[in-house]
């Protein structure tokens, strides 16, 4: 019992700093956000281990960007500073362990030989993940980025988070894909 409870700590680590890795290998924007590959350990770990391990794993990514300084913060008061950070690392971070919600239709697809069933799981679950991260992100843009809106702060925030987080929900969907059908053991735990 101890040792699946390490195990899994492990586990959760190492896939929190591969994504904090991965997330140097990105295209950054102007005002904050980045088409990288940062959400696919995540999807990787809640298809695997479910969504608690995901959301945690999200979690320690969000942190590890936060203490290494590589964020995009609006210059406003701390407390502000302190809700845009929560927000936009550690709550957009978590969100995407919530792909996770497909591992049970991914995993009876998978013991069905059912691959493009799988497929459609597996793309769900990123879906689900991404646009959870793109409402994260817009609120923040709303609420602390607004001072580059040219127009409508809704409607910028809508638009600029977009021009990412599309990119990055393909992205994703593509590799965990690719990578999920070419070897479904990395989602087997008892493998």
């Amino acid at each position: 019992m101890r040792n699946k409870k390490v195990l899994l700590m492990m586990e959760i680590a190492i896939f929190a700093a591969l994504g904090f890795v991965l997330d140097f290998i990105s295209f950054r924007m102007p005002q904050g956000g980045s088409v990288s590959l940062v959400m696919i350990p995540i999807v990787l770990i809640a298809f695997r281990r479910g969504v608690g391990a995901g959301v945690l794993t999200g979690i320690l990514v969000g942190l590890l960007q936060i203490v290494s300084g590589i964020i995009s913060v609006t210059p406003l008061s701390f407390g502000f500073v302190v809700m845009q950070v929560l927000l936009d690392y550690i709550l957009a971070y978590a969100v995407v362990g919530l792909a996770g919600v497909m591992r049970a239709k991914y995993m009876q697809h998978a013991q069905a030989k059912q691959t493009g069933k799988m497929l459609t799981a597996i793309v769900a679950g990123v879906l689900i993940a991404s646009a959870l991260r793109y409402l994260v992100h817009v609120i923040t843009g709303i609420l602390f980025f607004g001072m580059f809106a040219e127009g409508n702060v809704v409607i910028y925030s809508v638009i600029y988070n977009a021009t990412y987080m599309i990119p990055v929900f393909l992205l994703a969907a593509f590799v965990c894909a690719a990578l999920f059908s070419a070897a479904p053991k990395l989602v087997d735990a008892e493998a």
